[in-house]
């Protein structure tokens, strides 16, 4: 008898966990959408040094263009870069405007970007991810970049380069924050919450830039280190550890504050090469998250602290140092014990391009590629959703097969 009812509940856990990844896999519907990036105008805006008026109403309606090709593609989201760098796409008493909207730093530029695409996405039933980089100042260090960051018009906020110069460092030749000091992830923490709490956006969306170090230009953060690493035996685990607690706490101010809000992370696509663990993917790139970017992005998987993960697997199946199915399989592994979903980002920006490393990018216009791609994604079924980089890739004519065969795709012609 006991033999019994130990089966019985052994039996009934089963279920249970089944019905639970069930719900995860196919209640959830497929996320479909693209990234649309504002540093250096690359989607939006494309019209900045025009008459107020006439600029508010050009910059209106190229938004306006880019969610109505979202819908016609067949998408149900989009995801928003609101914060490029230290500046912003929206009304906030932290972060001055941003340059690319005016053309001047600070500058208010008569409406409020975000709000309007807000409304105008949420009309089209297309949900709003608003996506910052935690991190990044500046896209250099020119002179012309340090006068612009000094000299905010009165009426806005100042630079946090100005008000704050001993949190500033520089990695990959551009201005960032120095990660390491705990004043600066309090700091993301307050525009975060600032944002959470003054828009109905439907998720927070981080990309990949935490250690943004290029092998030229590495971070100082030595001084840093020894102010704020006592704990720690190396600075590696010291950096991840930085990562992890903004991780941690932003998850938990979020749900604090709106529980209906996600927070997803785009991570770079390999979390470790073979060679440095064996337990992972077969994988031999240059920046892994844990070892480059000094993010274990497994971990916040593994502790469901963020609700999606959307690695950027930027490589062909046939790319054999880093195989988009062999990355795709190891992080569905990764996520399936967990809450946490996983999207793919995908590499659209490369359709269409000829690359001897990687030729399948432009045999037959990309089309074959991308059909294995997303034939992938949806067999799968811890894969609930792709993500296109970037939208503005939609309207290159390298892209135009592709484009159209997504489109029949996604909306079932």
């Amino acid at each position: 008898m006991k033999y019994y009812k130990f089966t019985i509940v052994i039996l009934l856990s089963l279920l249970i966990s089944a019905c639970s990844k069930s719900v995860k896999s196919e209640n959830t519907p497929h996320l479909r959408a693209s990234w649309i990036a504002t540093v250096l105008q690359l989607d939006w805006p494309k019209s900045t040094p025009i008459f107020t008026a006439d600029r508010i109403a050009t910059q209106k309606k190229e938004l306006i263009a880019i969610l109505d090709e979202a819908v016609n593609m067949g998408m149900n989201a989009i995801i928003f870069q609101v914060k490029p760098n230290a500046d912003a796409f929206y009304r906030s008493n932290i972060l001055p405007w941003s340059t690319y909207l005016t053309g001047t730093l600070g500058k208010d530029p008569g409406y409020d970007p975000l709000d309007f695409i807000i409304k105008e996405a949420h009309k089209r039933n297309l949900k709003l991810h608003a996506w910052l980089n935690p991190y990044r100042v500046s896209m250099d260090t020119s002179k012309e970049t340090i006068h612009m960051l000094e000299n905010t018009p009165p009426e806005a906020p100042k630079s946090v380069y100005s008000r704050h110069q001993d949190w500033i460092g520089i990695a990959w030749d551009r201005f960032v924050l120095d990660p390491g000091i705990p004043a600066v992830r309090f700091w993301i923490e307050e525009v975060v919450t600032e944002l959470v709490s003054n828009y109905d956006i439907d998720c927070i969306h981080f990309d990949d830039y935490f250690y943004a170090e290029s092998t030229d230009s590495l971070l100082n953060d030595e001084k840093t280190y020894l102010a704020y690493g006592t704990a720690f035996s190396n600075k590696a685990d010291w950096r991840r550890n930085n990562t992890y607690l903004l991780i941690k706490q932003l998850s938990k101010k979020i749900k604090a504050l709106k529980p209906h809000v996600e927070f997803g992370i785009s991570p770079a696509g390999v979390w470790r090469n073979k060679k440095d663990d064996l337990s992972v993917s077969d994988t031999q790139v240059g920046h892994p998250n844990y070892d480059a970017a000094y993010a274990d992005t497994r971990r916040w998987v593994q502790e469901e602290l963020i609700d999606y993960i959307a690695p950027q697997i930027y490589w062909p199946l046939a790319r054999k140092v880093a195989s988009y199915d062999v990355i795709a399989k190891w992080w569905a592994n990764v996520v399936r014990p967990t809450k946490t979903r996983l999207y793919i980002g995908m590499a659209l920006y490369k359709v269409g391009k000829y690359d001897a490393l990687e030729p399948d990018w432009s045999i037959d216009g990309g089309v074959p590629e991308i059909k294995r791609q997303l034939d992938l994604n949806e067999s799968i079924p811890e894969i609930q959703g792709s993500i296109l980089f970037r939208q503005g890739s939609l309207q290159e004519p390298e892209t135009q097969k592709v484009a159209e065969y997504i489109k029949k795709r996604w909306r079932g012609l």
